[in-house]
């Protein structure tokens, strides 16, 4: 039986995998997004999708238990989590009528316009009242755009954002949104049929590389300070827009 990926491509992979972690465990986003373009460009858009989701959701877990908070978590935020789930199934039926990525490039440049806003804004912030009914806006919106995109940030990233919680809350609460996510997509994926063999394999592995990179993105992320680690989730959002426009190139 010959395995279907070549040694280039599993190394290109692997570092894929090690990059995309590290920033996720500075900012506690970005994984799946970040990885996705230059998978697709390795293997493949559609092979891409089962490689990301075991280390997507391993690292989501990590960041998730490091950061604690997770009942407080659920408590605020759980109508917002609960909505994503009908959003996405929406935004997967969408995606069979619509060019996913030229639906991702316009999502790139409203992320990119989006960071030029808050940059010049640093002080944006949501009216309490506006909490509450936003929740279940963002969530069902989110995962409508990730069905169609693939990339789960918009529009729940500037939602909390807007909220100006705690560090640790905000990242616990963005990845229990792209944990469910993922979740989804996973079946969505299984039932597809897209899971094979060798991908669970070079997934799997890849999983302990990301698991590194975690653990010295957090590192980083521990001696930022609160303005430094605003700019590091602009910054990423910044490189996740880019990489959403670049690949309809």
């Amino acid at each position: 039986m010959i395995f279907e990926y070549a040694p280039s491509q599993v190394a290109t992979i692997f570092a894929i995998f090690l990059l995309a972690a590290t920033a996720k465990g500075v900012t506690g986003l970005g994984f799946s997004t970040m990885c996705l373009p230059f998978l697709a460009v390795t293997v493949g858009l559609k092979e891409a999708l089962p490689l990301l989701i075991i280390p997507s959701i391993a690292t989501n877990l990590m960041v998730m238990r490091g950061v604690g908070r997770f009942g407080e978590t659920l408590k605020r935020f759980w109508l917002m989590l609960a909505v994503t789930v009908p959003g996405l199934l929406l935004g997967l039926w969408i995606l069979a009528s619509v060019d996913g990525q030229q639906a991702g490039a316009i999502l790139g440049a409203v992320l990119l316009v989006w960071c030029l806003f808050a940059y010049a804004n640093p002080d944006m912030r949501l009216p309490e009242r506006w909490e509450r009914p936003i929740a279940p806006i963002s969530g069902f919106l989110t995962g409508a755009v990730n069905g169609v995109t693939g990339s789960q940030v918009m529009p729940v990233m500037p939602y909390l954002m807007a909220l100006h919680l705690d560090r640790n809350l905000f990242i616990q609460a963005i990845n229990c949104s792209f944990t469910l996510s993922s979740l989804v997509m996973a079946a969505g994926l299984n039932r597809m049929g897209l899971f094979t063999t060798d991908a669970i394999i070079v997934s799997v592995i890849g999983t302990v590389l990301a698991f590194t990179g975690i653990r010295l993105g957090e590192r980083i992320r521990n001696r930022l300070s609160s303005d430094a680690f605003r700019l590091a989730l602009l910054a990423m959002l910044a490189l996740m827009g880019g990489s959403l426009m670049v690949r309809t190139f």
